[in-house]
């Protein structure tokens, strides 16, 4: 198991709902398209685990902004041998999942919100921050020191 993984709870085999303690999950992933596709999955799994299954729209919504923002991490702030940091909070009471994606990249920032070009139709890429604008609260970025940034968003918990 991967030591950069912290888990907030034990294993539970299956979802229950907790509210009682602020809930956290982090864990270092490769900048690879392996690593991106290991975050979603990781995400649904310690969602199920605090009591939003699987087959819920909110397990849905939150995992898939984890893709969004871990595959940009991946695509546009690969620095070669450097890893991402995928960290989910969930804060008793509260309405929102913190979803955090930190790379080494701090140069390469997103636009502010509301404020994304929109993509070219003739491409095949770039709406993962409008899917990110549009399905989460809210999202921004953070510098936690000169190496690296954090892309951040907020979904509500139903």
């Amino acid at each position: 198991m991967n030591p950069e993984t912290a888990h907030s709870s034990a294993f539970r085999p299956g979802p229950t709902r907790h509210t009682a303690a602020t809930r956290h999950f982090a864990i270092l992933l490769s900048a690879t398209p392996r690593g991106a596709r290991l975050a979603r999955r990781l995400a649904a799994e310690e969602l199920h685990r605090w009591g939003w299954p699987y087959d819920t729209e909110t397990n849905r919504t939150a995992t898939l902004l984890v893709a969004e923002l871990a595959t940009n991490a991946v695509l546009h702030s690969r620095a070669r041998g450097r890893d991402f940091r995928l960290r989910l909070t969930l804060r008793p009471g509260g309405p929102a999942l913190r979803v955090e994606v930190t790379d080494a990249s701090p140069d390469r920032r997103p636009p502010a919100p509301g404020r994304i070009p929109p993509p070219s139709p003739d491409l095949d890429s770039g709406r993962g921050l409008l899917l990110v604008e549009a399905l989460s609260t809210h999202w921004g970025t953070t510098e936690g020191d000169p190496y690296t940034k954090t892309v951040w968003c907020e979904v509500a918990l139903a």
